[in-house]
């Protein structure tokens, strides 16, 4: 009897222990973020169990590791973070305009660090001159997937590393095989990684974009000619019963086929100097893209094949004289009916999804003060990351925010100060560049460190 007893209160013991664990197992799973917007490409944070607010101290910086110049966003995967940057050669320095293209020499790097405590595991640097404008750095989010890391500099270095240890798979020059200059900015449109395909945007005829093999680096299909490539990311969107890769050049917005380089169709859009970069976004039928000189344009995607027609576009080709949204880098989220973005001034918006009319507009979020006409913040910025039923938005000032985003206005639940803006290229010193959000911690960097941030609810999981 006393055995049986005994045995019950070890069956349920054990019975409370699984139980405990599943619980905690199932509060505490962490999702990674191993490309630009995160793991499924569209700016959301998926993962529960994230504060509602910050302490009144600010969140808990977990570590903080030294890194050098750049604009490029990290990676978080498999326990690694991937980030690239650019060491000056030297005794060399930037031009003193930053829109001056000199020749400057220097390198690049790729590092992988520990997620746990930001140690440097691997490095791999490379020679690169720079010869484009605003030359702080790389510009493009790596991709990690399959033990392979996929990188993609400034001046068109596109690499694979084993992600385990930094070794060079295969790697193109994409300035020297498609005989092409870099675009004004750089190579800036962060890769997208679709079945074997690893796709990007070049330039040059007939391979504004082109589709290499994951696994050795040959060319599978190239697509479009424009005379400049652009700087907006290859999303990939399904509509009119198709998967359609979503091209934007300065000369048009293009749908793909993403296996074979397909052209399923073509609307054009001039852009000025340009200025495509803002990523495609889409809700239901509708595909919107915006820039900063000529404004927004809204497609609307034939539900039964792969066409498009104009929904509705601005009218505005003035950054100053805005009518809707006139985005320089942020990515608009389209949620609920509504468009929300930084205008060109560093103007939170709120729009309407059917016409672009604006429903309001908030300054608060990039710190941006003043008459247009008189401000000095042209470019403010904030990227918008969804979570639950709130953003996170992180300002160039490196301010990370709380905030609920509605047709009724801007609610602004919690800010903290986690970073220096160290960039003074547009002359003022600025954070631009994307972070990332996973294992229930932001990554953030600017030009002199990447920060690891807890942003977990500790009361969830205690």
């Amino acid at each position: 009897m006393t055995h049986d007893r005994t045995m019950e209160s070890v069956t349920f013991c054990l019975l409370k222990t699984l139980l405990i664990f599943s619980i905690f197992n199932s509060v505490t799973s962490a999702d990674d973020w191993p490309q630009w917007l995160g793991p499924e490409r569209d700016g959301v944070w998926r993962e529960t169990g994230i504060v509602e607010e910050f302490p009144p101290q600010g969140p808990s910086v977990r570590w903080r590791t030294p890194i050098d110049r750049g604009f490029s966003g990290p990676a978080v995967a498999n326990g690694r973070v991937v980030i690239t940057d650019r060491k000056l050669g030297e005794r060399q320095a930037n031009p003193d305009n930053p829109f001056e293209r000199g020749t400057v020499p220097g390198t690049e790097r790729v590092l992988s660090l520990d997620v746990a405590d930001g140690s440097v595991l691997w490095t791999h640097e490379y020679d690169c001159v720079y010869t484009v404008s605003y030359p702080a750095g790389p510009r493009t989010t790596p991709v990690v997937s399959d033990g392979k890391v996929y990188t993609l500099g400034a001046e068109g270095n596109l690499f694979c590393l084993d992600a385990n240890n930094g070794d060079v798979l295969w790697s193109r020059e994409l300035k020297k095989d498609y005989h092409i200059q870099s675009p004004v900015w750089g190579f800036s449109a962060s890769p997208l990684l679709d079945g074997d395909r690893l796709i990007c945007i070049v330039g040059g005829p007939e391979s504004v974009v082109v589709a290499f093999h994951k696994d050795t680096g040959k060319e599978i299909w190239r697509a479009l000619s424009a005379i400049e490539p652009g700087y907006c990311p290859p999303m990939i969107y399904e509509a009119g019963g198709k998967r359609q890769l979503i091209v934007w050049h300065p000369e048009a917005i293009n749908s793909l086929d993403p296996e074979t380089g397909e052209v399923y169709w073509t609307e054009p859009f001039e852009v000025r100097s340009g200025l495509t970069i803002s990523t495609p976004r889409k809700l239901g039928n509708l595909l919107f893209v915006t820039s900063f000189y000529n404004g927004p344009m809204m497609l609307q995607l034939d539900p039964s094949q792969p066409t498009a027609s104009l929904f509705w576009k601005g009218d505005s080709n003035s950054e100053k004289k805005t009518d809707k949204l006139h985005s320089i880098m942020c990515t608009p989220f389209l949620q609920d009916g509504f468009i929300y973005g930084v205008c060109s001034f560093g103007q939170l918006r709120c729009l309407s999804i059917d016409t672009g009319e604006r429903i309001w507009e908030n300054l608060e979020a990039t710190g941006s003060t003043g008459d247009v006409r008189s401000r000095t913040d042209r470019w403010a910025n904030a990227f918008l990351i969804k979570n639950g039923d709130r953003f996170f938005l992180a300002n160039e000032t490196g301010d990370l925010i709380i905030a609920k985003l509605t047709p009724q206005g801007y609610q602004e639940l919690s800010r903290a100060h986690l970073l220096e803006p160290t960039n003074p290229m547009p002359g003022r010193d600025v954070v631009w560049s994307h972070p990332a959000f996973a294992n229930r911690q932001a990554f953030m960097r600017n030009d002199e460190e990447v920060i690891c941030v807890d942003l977990a609810a500790h009361s969830a999981i205690e």
